[in-house]
């Protein structure tokens, strides 16, 4: 009876407990965006699509590079430490909602209707993820952030591959409403779970007062974006993925377009390269809590520049489309994405003013955003004009001067160092 009656400690209030609990959350938000990235493109080609068409679909995630709009009302209204599940759990429920009124779609007669309930799907991953990102602002201290980094980008990129790798494989035997169906009870399952986690009322590590008044969060950012130095962080920040996301839309047309299978694609870009990228994400997580954050993105980025620049020796005819070259190179570059993801999220939370977190980490990843969807945006369009040798070749050069700027950023904004 004495044991029974002994307290037992709060989930959020014992490290492996917060770790888990923001992963399955960043899990559930990276579900949608995987679906976007990973499965539509191959969906739309199926069905015919264009290239430029292909290109343009990218904009359904707009609401990730506008969330900061509205990040303030999240945080002034029901977002503050202690009660992020006030937004969270409601806006679970409802993309289970919009993914189950997906799945009855029948297509591609009703392709419309589908784009429009994946862009609804967007804004609503958007916006939990602003609480989600203000949870792990409160939750985690200084010497877990690394580790919630890696929890953070690791969840994200496992959602990623459910539902943008693993379903678009399973394709040919649940079809696309089932892919619909898998989503929605995952994220309804997070949702029912998360409503018997009791969350803390405040941080674990000492933290300001509850954030309840949107003008004093928007001038905190406000006074942080006025710093200097702050415009070439927002460059770096914006570019480090445009180049990658030019080869990466494109990419998977090519490999179609060269005799690769949609189910193919599934498994190897979506499952084992998701994976790679997993693997490559807890690696920057854990070289993040032990080396300066600047040098560490430079190496990251450096590194990258080698599987583009054999993705692009394919889309020449150097390298030919066969199996283990689109496997091997895949899975490079994916691990390298992932590393450098990683790094350059923990380099973004070095530099929030926990004042505002949720608000600052939201505007910066509003900016890694904008970058990457507007190259992912008219990819289409360059490897219409361009050709995919074109595209390709212009996202390298683009990783390269995503290189130029880090080394331009001033030892003074170096951001803060997690160490354990």
């Amino acid at each position: 009876m004495n044991q029974l009656q002994t307290p037992r400690p709060q989930l959020l209030q014992q490290r492996w407990g917060r770790l888990s609990v923001l992963a399955l959350l960043y899990f559930v938000q990276g579900m949608p965006f995987g679906f976007q990235v990973g499965a539509l493109p191959i969906f739309l080609y199926e069905q015919g699509a264009d290239l430029q068409f292909i290109g343009f679909s990218t904009a359904l995630a707009i609401p990730w590079a506008l969330k900061f709009c509205w990040a303030p009302f999240v945080e002034a209204w029901g977002g503050h430490a202690g009660s992020r599940k006030r937004w969270i759990v409601p806006l679970q429920i409802l993309m289970a909602a919009v993914l189950l009124g997906a799945a009855v779609l029948k297509l591609p007669e009703h392709l419309s209707i589908l784009m429009g309930l994946l862009l609804v799907l967007n804004a609503l991953a958007a916006t939990q993820d602003i609480a989600v990102d203000g949870m792990a602002i409160d939750l985690l201290s200084n010497k877990e952030l690394g580790l919630g980094n890696a929890a953070q980008v690791v969840g994200f990129k496992a959602g990623m591959t459910v539902a943008g790798g693993v379903l678009v494989w399973l394709t040919s035997r649940i079809d696309w409403s089932g892919t619909f169906l898998c989503m929605a009870l995952a994220i309804a399952s997070v949702a029912v779970g998360l409503l018997c986690v009791e969350e803390p009322e405040g941080a674990v590590t000492a933290a300001p007062e509850p954030r309840t008044r949107i003008r004093g969060v928007v001038a905190t950012v406000k006074a942080e974006m006025m710093k200097p130095g702050m415009a070439l962080i927002f460059a770096v920040i914006g570019s480090y993925k445009m180049g990658e996301s030019i080869i990466d839309v494109m990419f998977k047309p090519f490999l179609l377009e060269s005799g690769i299978t949609a189910a193919d694609l599934g498994l190897w870009l979506g499952t084992w390269g998701m994976g790679a990228s997993i693997g490559g994400s807890l690696l920057g997580g854990v070289l993040a809590m032990r080396f300066r954050l600047l040098p560490l993105l430079l190496v990251a980025g450096t590194i990258r520049l080698l599987p583009q620049t054999l993705q692009w020796l394919m889309a020449v005819g150097v390298i030919d489309v066969v199996p283990t070259s689109v496997v091997v190179v895949s899975l490079m570059e994916h691990f390298a994405g992932g590393a450098l993801t990683t790094v350059m999220f923990a380099c973004m939370m070095g530099w929030v003013n926990r004042a505002a977190g949720a608000t600052h980490f939201t505007l910066l990843a509003c900016v890694e955003v904008w970058g990457k969807s507007v190259a992912a945006f008219g990819s289409g369009v360059l490897a219409s004009h361009l050709g995919y040798s074109g595209a390709f070749g212009l996202g390298f050069i683009l990783g390269l001067l995503f290189l130029v700027l880090v080394v331009a950023i001033p030892a003074s904004s170096e951001p803060t160092r997690v160490k354990m």
